[in-house]
Formats: structure tokens, C-alpha cells, sequence
């Protein structure tokens, strides 16, 4: 009963800090954002599934890959841990 009972109290608590940490992760997009997202689907999007893939991407412009990265900045990566 001892043993089912902590089982309980450790699978809510990881699920409490799953849902509080999925919380955090949730950007808004701005309007600035749209219209340059619109804007270079319209432009780069060759097979017209409304995204952009890596190699649309790489088909970008100097100035256009500057304005993408500065409005939408890569998010950091976890470094996997050994």
C-alpha cells in the first residue's frame, strides 16, 4: 500500500512539472511576424504545402535569410547528456 502510494505522489508530481514546463514553451507570434512568414511562403514555398522545408530555406536571399533569422531567432537546443 506504502509502495502505491509514493508510485501515485512520483507519477503526479512528473506530470505536474511536464505540464508547467510545456507552459513555458508557447511564443507569440506578432503580427510583423505573420506578414514576413506570409510574405516568404509566397516567395520560397516551391511545393506550395504552405511551409517552409530546409532547402527552401537555404534558397533564400542574404537579406532575406537576415530579416527570417531576426525575426524568428533558432531556438537553443538541450545539449544531449552522456
Amino acid at each position: 500500500m506504502l509502495r502505491a502510494m509514493f508510485l501515485m505522489i512520483g507519477l503526479c508530481s512528473a506530470l505536474a512539472v511536464t505540464a508547467s514546463a510545456a507552459e513555458g514553451k508557447k511564443r507569440e507570434v506578432t503580427e510583423e511576424q505573420k506578414a514576413l512568414r506570409k510574405e516568404f511562403t509566397e516567395k520560397y514555398d516551391k511545393d506550395k504545402n504552405g511551409k517552409l522545408s530546409a532547402e527552401e530555406k537555404a534558397a533564400m536571399s542574404a537579406d532575406d535569410k537576415a530579416k527570417w533569422e531576426k525575426a524568428f531567432p533558432a531556438r537553443k537546443k538541450k545539449e544531449a547528456v552522456n
